[in-house]
């Protein structure tokens, strides 16, 4: 039995290549976990997150 986990919001996401491109001097490399993980979202939630303005209020 396959187990579907919790889907990567927009937070989730930018915490992923936040810390991606703090180690890789700003840079996001191709292939990395953070750059497919990021396309799968977009891709899934049709471009950019519907509601999130990416900060805090």
């Amino acid at each position: 039995m396959s187990k579907k986990g919790t889907p990567f919001n927009a937070a989730a996401i930018s915490r992923i290549t936040g810390a991606t491109a703090k180690g890789n001097g700003g840079q996001i490399p191709a292939g990395s976990f953070a750059s497919k993980a990021q396309s799968h979202h977009a891709k899934s939630c049709g471009g950019a997150s519907k509601g999130s303005t990416g900060g805090k209020k």
